[in-house]
């Protein structure tokens, strides 16, 4: 983890967030603050509205009621320039989304020239460079279906990071990976995080959370119940709720029928949320 600078300013501000789909309330009033080179990791079972808050963030899900804040500028201000602030906001999906026809710099560079409208010698520069730092140099001319999932979320990653984002937002990044897969993209989160890059990780991997996060915050029913360091919120929860989560997950033989069920009906967003 990187070194934070006391009362440096929140990158991140969520105040008063709800978000309905129809008659279902996924989101209940959620203020959450994010400084600036801080990882947090939002944990939670299926329904909980983890993947609907980030999805918030970066306004791909309209709030139904209260303020986004990223960097000092209001996303949800009918005025603000969406655009402009989606910028400085890399968003890192499960599926990897990548263009099956284009090489891999073709994939880094695309965003860059139409949305940056970067030359191109400058755009398969930077995309040469991120490429290098997830590790992924040598598979600059390859097409997406000779890399195996692993590989793809990384090049999926360096695209992100070849929009020179001030905040990079991951939605479960490695839920769709075989298991041998997951550690390579996991490393390069934790490169970016002791680099000082402002990240919110919806994930399920405790190890990484518990190692790389300064903070974890755990939702269930559309609300946050715990937010500290994860050695207070996976380490030692104050409350059943996180509690019973982490042994779920920890022990999955646990869950029950009637549970499981429960989770499910508070759905209205993706499953894997």
């Amino acid at each position: 983890m990187s070194e934070k600078s006391p009362g440096a300013r929140p990158e991140i501000q969520v105040k008063g967030l709800h978000k309905s789909f129809g008659d279902n309330e996924v989101l209940k009033g959620i203020d959450l603050e994010i400084g600036q080179g801080e990882v947090v990791c939002v944990i939670g079972p299926s329904g909980s509205g983890k993947s609907t808050l980030l999805r918030c963030v970066n306004l791909l899900e309209d709030p139904t009621k209260g303020q986004v804040f990223v960097g000092g500028t209001e996303l949800t201000d009918p005025d603000v320039d969406i655009d402009a602030v989606r910028r400085r906001i890399g968003m890192v999906f499960q599926q990897f989304n990548l263009f099956p026809h284009l090489t891999v710099t073709e994939n880094l560079t695309l965003p860059q020239r139409r949305v940056l409208r970067r030359g191109k010698a400058q755009a398969a520069g930077v995309a040469a460079e991120n490429l290098r730092r997830v590790g992924l140099a040598e598979k600059a001319d390859a097409y997406p279906s000779s890399l195996s999932g692993g590989q793809q979320q990384r090049v999926a990653i360096a695209r992100a990071l070849s929009m020179g984002p001030e905040v990079m937002l991951f939605d479960e990044p490695t839920s769709a990976l075989d298991p041998e897969l997951v550690g390579d993209v996991l490393a390069v989160m934790r490169m970016l995080a002791n680099e000082g890059m402002t990240m919110m990780v919806v994930t399920h991997e405790m190890t990484f959370a518990r190692e790389v996060a300064d903070r974890v915050v755990f939702m269930d029913g559309g609300v946050i119940v715990e937010d500290g360091t994860p050695e207070q919120v996976i380490g030692n929860p104050r409350h059943e709720r996180t509690r019973h989560f982490l042994s779920r997950l920890l022990d999955p033989a646990m869950a029950d029928v009637e549970e499981e069920t429960s989770d499910q009906v508070g759905g209205g967003e993706p499953k894997s949320d």
